[in-house]
């Protein structure tokens, strides 16, 4: 790894970090915990009700930590769940809980569309394309790491079929221009 790979790395860590402080702000700034700013802020993004399988899945946090801002939103009468298919639950908003979120995470949602008013459409898809593009490459690379052993259930390393793994190496290939080769990286 040459010294400009260590300096954009540098670079992008501590633009992300940025990123997430800027959330946590406006969520102190909002009176609300960030775990109820992402519940929230995801249904909102939704429409007013979503999968509780989809909260865990765009927040990147533990089910726990969902689910005990789900269980406070639920006892302010914010939300309320539903039975969807199966043992699937749907998170809805309550008329209450529309309107809380309209203050609260709506406000969020206009700050950052109002940040994109400045950029062109051009710069809006450029930024989109290289996160998508990063955001892949890096995947493969956590899919393909090796584990250290310390006596836990936890495989060794990801299990990846070689189907699997060649069509996320084209896939990647296809947006990176080949940087995702294990030889290039």
């Amino acid at each position: 790894m040459n010294h400009y790979e260590i300096a954009a790395i540098n670079k992008i860590n501590y633009l992300s970090t940025e990123i997430e402080a800027l959330y946590h702000q406006a969520s102190l700034k909002l009176g609300i915990s960030d775990s109820v700013s992402i519940v929230l802020y995801t249904i909102y993004d939704e429409g007013g009700s979503c999968l509780l399988s989809d909260i865990y899945k765009k927040s990147g946090i533990s089910k726990q930590t969902i689910n005990s801002a789900v269980r406070g939103l639920e006892a302010d009468k914010i939300l309320y769940l539903e039975r969807y298919t199966g043992r699937a639950k749907r998170a809805v908003l309550t008329d209450k809980g529309k309107d809380f979120a309209r203050q609260t995470v709506g406000k969020l949602f206009e700050a950052e569309v109002h940040a994109f008013d400045e950029w062109s459409e051009e710069e809006i898809s450029v930024y989109i394309r290289l996160m998508e593009k990063y955001n892949h490459c890096f995947r493969k690379q956590i899919e393909e790491m090796e584990g250290r052993k310390f006596g836990s259930k936890f495989p060794d390393s990801l299990s990846i079929t070689n189907a699997a793994t060649l069509r996320e190496t084209a896939y990647c290939n296809s947006i990176a221009g080949g940087a995702c080769d294990r030889q290039g990286v």
